[in-house]
């Protein structure tokens, strides 16, 4: 070590800053050597397998330890100007706080990954809160580096930020607007990731993906994405479907239009011969002893004439046959309203609406089962001696015009 330390002093100035230089450099790559191609590869097996988050926070705070070694053995280089050590010194540690700044990012990142592997992250994401977390760190990495790179304390720094608060407000609106939504939609429970969502002034309608601190993304059903503003979920008007996924079923309203110049009285024979309908059996017998009750009790003498009497009407014993129709139906669900109602008729003839879910609410399951129930009811309206209404097509005046 003597022979070293005297064949040192008998160099030239410059080689003995170049010789310490040198070793300086050395020395950090080595470190930084030991660290992340030895010390990180034997660990390794220890953290997590399923994720590269909790390796890069590792790899980033291993960068602060050849930083350090730079920062601190740059004094022992020799015959340096003074600026150059001050120069050196400033910018290591200014290194070193981005490298701790970004370990602790990473690591809250990975955190935000474990916690999304719970059941209980879909009901509520944190990705919003970390993501404010870390600019909060950023934000505070950059001022304490900026605060090393001249060499005064970061108080000075923070003493002037009163100065331009309102142009940080300003810059971040955005930020502030949906960190207040993100906490609104998070404590209220409004929105989560698998939610579908119905949002037509973002033309968005699909599944939503991701909740971030800035956005919400929505895949929708054509594959495409949409990007919504989270502050934009609070503001602006959107429907989830959550609730309708949750019950199990999903609501059939759809109606048939009958041409009301159809609808009449049944006869007689009529009714008997609908008895031939094994689902109208029971409210043919109930509604014929109801009726003929009535007319008993209510029409006497001259009085008992049809036009008189209570009778039953095509379109009413129609009404009966769907409501009969749908709950018998092995895929309606029974825990759900059922309703079959008249709409008010108008022009394009007279409604007759049918409301009531599916037990189901598979998306392609449900458009078959309602296809099914209404190829069903346009196909049974002539046995009613009903028409559907339809107005007049090329075909129709073709017709006419050969009759003429």
């Amino acid at each position: 070590m003597e022979i070293f330390t005297d064949f040192f002093a008998e160099q030239p100035l410059w080689l003995q800053s170049f010789i310490g230089l040198v070793l300086l450099a050395l020395a950090s790559l080595t470190v930084n050597y030991i660290l992340k191609s030895v010390i990180l590869r034997i660990a390794a097996p220890y953290l997590d397998t399923t994720t590269k988050t909790s390796d890069r926070a590792a790899a980033w705070l291993a960068t602060a330890a050849p930083l350090l070694v730079i920062s601190r053995g740059i004094w022992f280089v020799p015959n340096l100007p003074e600026g150059v050590y001050t120069v050196v010194t400033n910018v290591a540690q200014a290194l070193i706080v981005i490298s701790v700044a970004m370990a602790i990012v990473k690591a809250l990142g990975y955190a935000n990954e474990v916690y999304e592997r719970l059941p209980k992250s879909r009901n509520r994401p944190i990705k919003g809160f970390v993501q404010v977390v870390k600019i909060i760190v950023l934000c505070g990495a950059a001022i304490v580096m900026i605060s090393v790179l001249i060499d005064e304390s970061p108080f000075l720094l923070l003493s002037g930020l009163g100065a331009i608060t309102a142009v940080l407000l300003l810059v971040f609106k955005d930020t502030i607007l949906s960190l207040v939504a993100s906490v609104q939609l998070t404590s209220n429970d409004m929105l989560r990731v698998g939610d579908w969502i119905t949002m037509p002034s973002m033309d968005a309608d699909g599944d939503v993906i991701d909740i971030s601190l800035h956005t919400v993304k929505v895949q929708n059903f054509d594959k495409t994405i949409s990007t919504i503003p989270t502050h934009r979920m609070v503001s602006d008007a959107y429907q989830n479907w959550r609730g309708m996924s949750e019950s199990g079923g999903r609501r059939i309203k759809r109606s048939i239009s009958l041409d009301q110049s159809s609808i009449r009285f049944l006869s007689d024979e009529e009714v008997v011969d609908l008895k031939k309908f094994r689902i109208l059996k029971p409210y043919l017998a109930a509604k014929r002893e109801e009726i003929a009750d009535w007319n008993k009790a209510e029409l006497t003498g001259d009085e008992a004439v049809p036009v008189n009497a209570r009778r039953l009407t095509n379109i009413g014993t129609l009404r009966a046959y769907i409501a009969a129709y749908i709950q018998w139906h092995p895929r309606i669900g029974d825990n759900f309203m059922m309703l079959v109602r008249q709409l008010e008729p108008g022009p394009k003839g007279l409604p007759i609406e049918i409301y009531c879910f599916t037990d189901t609410t598979s998306w392609s399951d449900y458009e078959a089962i309602q296809a099914d129930l209404f190829d069903h009811m346009l196909a049974i309206v002539s046995e009613f001696d009903l028409q559907i209404f339809q107005e007049p097509t090329g075909r129709d005046f073709a017709n006419l015009a050969a009759i003429n």
